[in-house]
């Protein structure tokens, strides 16, 4: 068509001599405006030749495009909408520091993808996954049956419960968020399902609805009438805690007795004093049903730790509430609790020295291991300087890597318990 077009343009007659001006062109190309236009068809004309003779090549965007639209469908059509991860000062009001005791973790690592993993039962179905997008195995639940922990839990007064979840669409969800329910409940039935909305001898629910609001509920089962006047239920508003499809939350949850603090994120949605009356409820599993969602790093532990007495007077503490990425070195916002309240005990007593040593798990490779254990340090170093103000004079740091292990590195917990981020009095 460009080759039509220019000899229709070449032996069009005018008021200019455009045959002249072509063969002026393909000697001089002259700088006159007509010049420029027979320029421009000439060189598309140019161009529109190679192209026959030359084959045409995918560009590499839409290599990169179809690779990536393919990945996406082989992997749970997980896609994150949310790609910015917030700063450490973003959690400037999280308070929440997690138990120092790990009694129960699940990253479903010691599970093959596509089985049901080992530590849970269900009336349902699940399976464990891998996705493109984030790293690890997830277990992934779809429908109205249920998933549990299988043993008992065995939690004292007080506790945290941390997990991710990745909110995704079920089979009944026509392609939009399904949404999901986790109870943390004192169940009746040790090996079966408990039946009813008021399944068990009663806990607390954390619900998801299917466009994203946050709500709660507890309840008490039969023969628990005393408890019955107790039971509350609320939701909250607001586009901030509004969970969307196929990103990835971390929930925590911080259980005092009788109270219940939970936090999604940097934001803290729900502070409940009495959600759970004295002598009521004694939660001792969790469970997910009604939804669909992906779930990983499961951790429960006990025990708040008492910071000031074991770094200033035992002269060392052992952190498990310090969080980075798989075989990364960025802090993550959710350290930012543990962070402030060690700040706040090293910029107090101005006079204390302290060394920062990073341990790893045995995964992987003994000298990177070993390397980023140091960088995790270094790391935490950096952040309490920066965003807690301590002066970085009074910091050393170091890394063990894996050779200082507190636990066989046979099990999820174990490892767990083998990477945390130890403080010692200098």
């Amino acid at each position: 068509m460009l080759m039509v077009f220019c000899m229709g343009i070449i032996s069009a007659n005018g008021q200019i001599d455009i045959e002249n001006k072509v063969k002026n062109e393909t000697n001089s190309r002259a700088s006159k405006n007509v010049d420029q236009g027979i320029d421009k068809t000439l060189d598309s004309v140019e161009n529109g030749i190679k192209g026959l003779f030359k084959k045409k090549e995918p560009s590499t965007q839409k290599k990169d495009s179809t690779r990536q639209t393919q990945n996406q469908e082989n992997n749970q059509n997980v896609k994150p909408q949310e790609n910015i991860s917030p700063s450490l000062q973003a959690y400037s009001k999280y308070d929440f520091v997690p138990g120092e005791k790990v009694i129960f973790y699940e990253d479903f690592s010691q599970d093959a993808v596509g089985d049901f993993p080992a530590l849970w039962n269900t009336n349902g179905s699940a399976e464990v996954v891998t996705t493109n997008l984030f790293p690890g195995n997830w277990m992934k639940f779809d429908g109205r049956g249920a998933v549990w922990t299988d043993e008992l839990l065995d939690l004292p007064e007080n506790y945290t419960i941390e997990f991710d979840i990745i909110p995704t669409s079920g089979t009944e969800s026509n392609g939009g968020m399904a949404g999901y329910d986790f109870r943390l409940m004192q169940a009746k039935n040790v090996k079966a399902y408990d039946h009813g909305t008021a399944p068990g001898n009663g806990g607390f629910l954390f619900t998801m609805e299917y466009f994203g609001r946050p709500g709660y509920s507890t309840w008490s089962g039969p023969g628990m009438e005393e408890c019955a006047q107790a039971k509350i239920s609320g939701v909250k508003e607001g586009d901030d805690v509004k969970q969307k499809i196929n990103n990835l939350y971390h929930i925590a949850i911080w259980v005092q007795k009788t109270r219940i603090r939970l936090y999604q994120k940097e934001t803290k949605v729900f502070d409940l004093p009495r959600a759970f009356p004295a002598g009521c409820v004694k939660p001792d599993r969790i469970r997910l049903e009604e939804g669909a969602a992906m779930i990983s790093n499961v951790r429960i532990a006990v025990g708040a730790p008492d910071t000031r007495n074991k770094l200033l007077t035992e002269g060392k503490l052992v952190s498990y509430g310090i969080y980075f990425d798989v075989n990364k070195d960025v802090v993550k916002p959710e350290s930012y609790g543990t962070l402030k309240e060690i700040a706040t005990i090293l910029n107090e007593v101005p006079d204390v020295k302290v060394k920062i040593v990073g341990h790893t798990d045995s995964d992987g490779q003994d000298a990177a291991n070993l390397d980023l254990s140091k960088r995790r340090a270094a790391s935490v170093k950096a952040e309490l300087v920066k965003s807690f103000g301590v002066n970085g004079e009074r910091l050393e740091t170091d890394g063990m890597g894996e050779n200082q292990n507190l636990a066989p590195n046979d099990t999820p917990s174990n490892k767990a318990l083998n990477r945390r981020v130890e403080f010692v009095k200098l």
